[in-house]
């Protein structure tokens, strides 16, 4: 495992683990009170109510959840140069109160830029499951990485 991960270092099929976090019905309702303040995300009686079935995290709460994953799992120990945007995201199953969320990036392409000879592009599948192993969140998205040899 290098030190920094750059374009290089990465190939399709290649799977990085990136870790676990916890989310408690303080947090879900702090981050819904800001962010997206609809009932179910607020309130236990409303979330009961709802498809969802209980207070529920909003689903961009759980990309946050996730993204900091990738971030810490991943990202800061390379020479990720961010990103153009997310290809594809689906919320698959509510995240409650107490669950434990376990997150993964696969690598699906990586690609050289010749419009920019120091850069690659790798795109990447990320996927969080609950405790049970419920897959509740993907995505795919492509990463702009510095190449080693040009890397300063």
């Amino acid at each position: 495992m290098p030190d920094i991960y750059h374009f290089e270092d990465f190939q399709p099929g290649q799977i990085f683990e990136l870790g676990s976090i916890s989310v408690s019905k303080d947090e879900i309702i702090d981050f819904a009170a800001e962010f997206d303040p609809q009932p179910f995300h607020l309130d236990e009686e409303a979330g009961k109510a709802s498809l969802l079935g209980g207070l529920a995290a909003s689903g961009w709460h759980t990309g946050a959840m996730v993204m900091r994953l990738l971030a810490t799992g991943l990202l800061n120990r390379s020479s990720g140069q961010g990103s153009p945007g997310i290809d594809e995201l689906k919320w698959q199953k509510p995240v409650y109160p107490g669950d434990t969320l376990t997150a993964r990036a696969e690598v699906l392409t990586s690609k050289e830029l010749r419009s920019k000879p120091d850069l690659g592009i790798v795109t990447f599948r990320v996927t969080a499951a609950n405790q049970d192993q419920t897959q509740v969140l993907f995505w795919e998205n492509p990463i702009l990485f510095r190449k080693r040899e040009t890397a300063g």
